[in-house]
């Protein structure tokens, strides 16, 4: 069985930055599909995460879909607990630290709860916190919580350090999908100045500076998604700038 968090340490302990491709199920078919796993044949990136704030279409099959055709890890990345599936190799039991809607902070946890335990699934206990990207996102609407303002980097850190504290395994700072401004990279070097625990960054990721100030301010894991969507091809060129950018840093990895 992979061990999937492990793998996220030991690359953290030598600075390997790692990126991960989000596909959300509805959105990502037919053609789109068809070439987004062309793309990630051609340029496989560290994770694929699959889900969304609001997800109709089957989990199951689309996941069996992507591990007949990529050798890639799969983590879920789900936006309640409608959306779990034993197929993953991981899942992300995101909890929504930066609300007070106490169904994303515990309530979709105890629906799922015992399914997920009983699937054998890896768990990784994420705090997910939702920055302000300039404009109001499906998770804000479907969880009826507010974004912290991007200006408030303390109110941001001492979330983070809260979910730390409860026994989070990681930090997700989220600008929310379609962002319009990604989570600006001084409020990402605050947050992973302050932690010990690996820090992930989504949400508003188009080019590969943004990529560069995300990895330059500390975050161990950047996701991109809706970029993609518009551009499979983009995959190749934000993988290739994942691995020039290890390689440039010289570091030696396990």
């Amino acid at each position: 069985m992979k061990n999937l968090y492990k793998q996220i340490l030991i690359n953290r302990e030598y600075n390997k930055k790692m990126l991960a491709v989000l596909l959300d199920p509805d959105r990502c078919q037919g053609k789109l599909m068809s070439s987004t796993i062309a793309a990630l044949k051609l340029s496989a990136p560290d994770f694929v995460f699959v889900g969304g704030s609001y997800v109709n279409s089957p989990i199951d099959s689309f996941i069996d879909l992507l591990q007949e055709e990529v050798q890639i890890p799969v983590v879920l990345f789900p936006g309640n607990a409608s959306q779990f599936s034993p197929k993953a190799d991981a899942l992300l039991f995101l909890s929504l630290i930066s609300g007070r809607n106490p169904e994303f902070l515990i309530g979709q946890h105890v629906t799922s709860a015992l399914a997920i335990k009983q699937s054998g699934i890896e768990v990784i206990p994420a705090g997910y916190i939702l920055i302000d990207g300039g404009k109001v996102s499906a998770v804000e609407y479907m969880s009826h919580t507010r974004s912290i303002p991007r200006e408030k980097k303390e109110i941001v850190l001492a979330t983070a350090v809260a979910g730390e504290l409860s026994g989070q395994h990681v930090v997700y700072l989220e600008a929310g999908s379609g962002a319009i401004q990604p989570v600006p990279k001084e409020l990402i070097n605050h947050v992973t100045s302050h932690l010990s625990i690996p820090v992930i960054v989504g949400g508003g990721m188009k080019t590969t500076q943004h990529l560069k100030d995300c990895f330059d301010a500390g975050a161990d894991l950047a996701v991109v998604g809706n970029a993609i969507e518009q551009n499979p091809d983009l995959i190749t060129q934000f993988v290739n700038f994942t691995k020039e950018y290890n390689q440039k840093k010289n570091f030696s990895f396990i």
